[in-house]
């Protein structure tokens, strides 16, 4: 449905009209880069035109609010936004959450 009015996949993580959508889409991209999706599920969301990562759509760098939407969905995996320089499968978050938090420190958040 969402698919058919928007003529895309990519729904926020904090899609207000279906909010538990939202955080759907965001743990199937999350478990797919982490290798846990089995293949009839990365079929089935390829055969809509899911889009996986939205940073290499146009292979710009991210925005702001898809970052958060990323740290979104590594909270409600992992209860917490604690991520690890550990995981190799979030470098990017790990990069992104760090400047957020030395931007915080100099109270340089807008």
């Amino acid at each position: 449905a969402f698919k058919a009015a928007n003529g895309h996949c990519n729904v926020p993580s904090n899609y207000e009209r279906n909010k538990s959508l939202g955080r759907w889409v965001s743990l199937q991209r999350l478990s797919y880069k982490r290798n846990s999706l089995t293949l009839r599920r990365i079929q089935q969301l390829n055969s809509i035109s899911f889009v996986w990562d939205l940073c290499d759509q146009s292979k710009a760098i991210c925005s702001w609010e898809e970052r958060f939407d990323e740290l979104c969905a590594f909270k409600a995996e992992n209860g917490h936004c604690n991520v690890s320089h550990n995981d190799a499968g979030n470098k990017s978050l790990v990069g992104w959450v760090n400047q957020q938090r030395l931007s915080y420190k100099k109270n340089a958040l807008s």
